[in-house]
């Protein structure tokens, strides 16, 4: 059995990883490095929210390892530029489609990887790590279909397989300290005590995708994977800002059908205009999370557990809100910004 602490027993491989200039990517390419694995990352020649990172930037970003440049969208560019006739031990992908619109979703969530393991199998390729996500449990949405169609053929495709399903991102729950540095109330739904998460942050999460590469208790598994510490609601992560930021505390409550109207009247819009569709699909990503916890769900009780929730790191969410208060850590939302 391997020891996934011990990176000076591993034996170095050699690895392709996708979606390497996100958040999450970079910091699990940076532990894969650390690890001492050859890495290799596919990236676009234009990288980042709107393709600001220039292949300079790119590199000082994803330091230690080997760039390579394509479209992950191009069959073609997967096989010509990505794995280029070599040989890889492993594929680790961090990719995902950046809004979760159904149009997107299917082209990156399901199609890009479909063609991605393709591509690796006839490279040699043995194993893949998949980041994929907590809310694949009651898949509702376009991205959550998608992610689950690929999880499937990557199950049933003879790879060792990783399949790391994460609670919530530090980033997706930092949105609105912008509006209470302004004196604006911090937004909750309900009651803000709907639902609860047990977030991990992009360091323990890459550290946690790397170590599947050689932790053979990882392999062949789904691993739904949270932060330390209890889980927490809406409303306690809006008292710990205001705490923090030496405010008194201050909400707004939005009513759950106020959202359920804003879906309706954009869906029936969206018959008429692909663009007011797309707009309906969002605002239906938005009811989700704002009503489905991001924890382990029973499937028996059909009840979210926390205390069930796998947890790992060192670092809780209420850790990263007083970086982030001090300056000390910043936040890159992209296209999934809400608030």
């Amino acid at each position: 059995m391997t020891d996934p602490q011990n990176a000076s027993d591993l034996r170095p491989k050699r690895i392709l990883v996708l979606g390497a200039t996100g958040t999450i990517g970079r910091a699990t390419a940076r532990a894969l490095v650390a690890r001492g694995h050859e890495v290799v990352c596919f990236v676009r020649p234009k990288a980042g929210v709107g393709g600001a990172l220039t292949p300079e930037g790119t590199a000082k970003l994803l330091e230690g390892a080997k760039l390579r440049f394509g479209e992950v969208t191009d069959p073609a560019s997967l096989r010509r530029d990505g794995f280029s006739g070599e040989p890889f031990d492993v594929l680790v992908s961090c990719l995902a489609s950046r809004t979760g619109g159904e149009k997107d979703a299917w082209a990156i969530d399901y199609q890009a990887h479909s063609d991605a393991l393709a591509a690796a199998r006839a490279a040699g390729v043995s194993q893949m790590v998949l980041l994929s996500a907590i809310c694949v449990q009651k898949p509702l949405l376009a991205f959550q279909q998608a992610k689950l169609a690929f999880e499937k053929e990557l199950i049933a495709s003879g790879l060792t397989y990783s399949i790391v399903r994460p609670t919530a991102f530090f980033k997706s729950l930092a949105g609105q300290i912008d509006r209470l540095r302004a004196g604006k109330p911090y937004l909750l739904f309900g009651d803000g005590r709907l639902t609860a998460c047990k977030p991990i942050s992009d360091d323990d999460l890459g550290r946690y995708l790397a170590e599947c590469v050689d932790d053979d208790n990882r392999h062949d598994k789904i691993l739904p994977i949270g932060g330390p510490g209890d889980a927490v609601t809406p409303i306690e992560q809006g008292e710990r800002l205001f705490q923090l930021l030496g405010k008194e505390p201050k909400f707004k409550h939005v009513p759950v059908a106020l959202m359920d109207a804003i879906i309706a009247g954009l869906s029936g819009l969206g018959r008429f205009s692909p663009k007011l569709r797309a707009k309906a699909e969002l605002a239906r990503i938005g009811r989700y999370y704002a009503t489905e916890s991001m924890l382990l769900l029973n499937p028996e009780t059909g009840r979210y557990d926390a205390a069930a929730t796998p947890s790992y790191g060192t670092e809780t969410l209420f850790d990263f809100y007083a970086r982030l208060v001090t300056g000390e850590a910043r936040v890159e939302r992209g296209d999934h910004a809400v608030f």
